[in-house]
């Protein structure tokens, strides 16, 4: 349809929403099949809450269920955010109108992905959230549309720009996480409720979405197992580092004989590797395929301009009139996957016992490891000034989780232990 001009509507005028305006508004003729893209139509919250764009001129709708279904309108952008509420009633309404939606909601594609895919294909339009993972670099297109020829095995990554910086900040400058966060936070990093970034929640809802299409499967966000940052210290990211490594953020998906395990978890990585190398707010993400063997990409994960030209890239694939599944199977064929008790998965881990400086204490603390069936690699013990202990640190071998988290639960009752022990897992990539 090279002469056509596509209305679009755009809910949600935050960073993304005015940049996808300002975007259309300069170049409305962007997409490469020909035609035109134009706003016809916006809502969001407040109508006079001053923005970077100009919206005066565009017809404004108070409520967004409103804007999706009006005739006006050939194309939805959903950009309000949120798992349920009015963007989800928005993108249904759309849809029930037969309107392709865009939209850049991890949320709500990885709670309510299965049911939107099966009513966007009945209606036979587009559901496209390019936008929703790693910003304006394209994961969703490889796993969607690049790697259909391949089985692939694993996805891993740092997915959460806000947690990569706040732990960048902590190793290269010794700040502790609260200073960091306050920082952050005046940066507009980090939201004024930073709980879903630092949390883990929201890597967790795009970690989700990418198993679903590495996968095949339905996205099953109740089964990621989510650990977040806040409880990573200082004394830790230093202690690593004396080992050869840095504490990332990782969010993984891999499909093994027993089913599919996702996880999000501060983890270690060595020094030398790409994702330890992956600074600041960027994001990263390995792919591995049984054909392809591994795929690195690395792209900024957040942002007004690379967010919305990834919003962009979808209006362009509406466009050209290209028809496929929402994820990699059609909807009817979906299936949620069997998660992999995480007790039985195996892996290396980082210990870091805290400990009154009295004879015996390793001796005891090592014992305790060896009954339990835990192999230790590696030992450090280093005095740390106002540690309030002895820190003494060890990597074990590769062990099932619930063998290490019963001998953790042996140790921390031991006289000598002043806390908790403190786990880390060492990422398998």
């Amino acid at each position: 349809m090279t002469g056509r001009t596509w209305r679009v509507g755009v809910a949600g005028l935050g960073n993304v929403g005015s940049g996808v305006i300002g975007f259309l508004a300069d170049r409305p003729d962007f997409a490469p099949a020909g035609g035109r893209a134009v706003v016809t139509g916006v809502s969001a919250r407040s109508r006079s809450r001053p923005r970077p764009v100009d919206i005066s001129g565009l017809p404004w709708f108070d409520d967004p269920v409103a804007l999706a279904a009006s005739p006006e309108i050939d194309v939805f952008v959903e950009l309000v955010g949120g798992s349920d509420g009015p963007a989800k009633a928005a993108v249904e309404a759309a849809l029930r109108a037969g309107k392709p939606v865009v939209t850049a909601n991890k949320a709500l594609i990885a709670e309510h992905g299965a049911e939107l895919a099966a009513l966007a294909e009945e209606m036979r339009v587009p559901l496209l959230f390019e936008a929703a993972v790693m910003g304006g670099t394209p994961a969703v297109k490889m796993l969607r549309e690049a790697l259909v020829g391949d089985e692939v095995r694993s996805v891993a990554g740092i997915l959460n720009g806000t947690c990569n910086y706040i732990l960048t900040e902590m190793q290269t400058t010794g700040r502790a996480f609260a200073d960091v966060l306050a920082e952050a936070q005046r940066l507009g990093y980090a939201e004024a409720d930073p709980t879903m970034d630092v949390g883990g929640f929201d890597a967790a809802h795009k970690i989700t979405i990418l198993a679903a299409l590495a996968f095949g499967c339905a996205p099953n966000y109740p089964a990621a197992e989510i650990e977040g940052i806040d409880q990573v210290d200082l004394l830790d990211i230093n202690l690593a580092k004396d080992l050869g490594y840095r504490v990332k953020l990782i969010a993984s998906a891999d499909r093994t004989d027993d089913g599919v395990l996702v996880r999000v978890h501060p983890s270690l990585v060595p020094l030398d590797h790409p994702l330890a190398l992956t600074g600041g707010a960027l994001n990263a993400l390995f792919i591995e395929g049984a054909r392809i063997g591994r795929i690195f990409v690395q792209g900024p994960g957040a942002g007004s301009g690379p967010t919305a030209a990834a919003v962009a890239a979808d209006i362009a694939d509406v466009m050209t009139g290209a028809v496929r599944p929402v994820f990699q199977k059609p909807a009817g064929a979906l299936k949620p996957y069997t998660p992999v008790d995480p007790a039985r998965n195996l892996g290396r881990a980082y210990l870091r016992f805290l400990v009154r400086d009295e004879p015996g204490v390793i001796a005891a603390v090592s014992e305790t490891l060896a009954e339990a069936g835990v192999s230790i690699e590696s030992f450090l013990q280093k005095p740390v000034q106002d540690a309030g202990g002895v820190p003494i640190v060890l990597t074990t071998h590769s062990v099932a989780e619930s063998v290490l988290t019963s001998a953790i639960d042996r140790i921390a009752g031991l006289p000598a232990v002043i806390e908790r022990p403190r786990l880390l897992r060492i990422a398998r990539i």
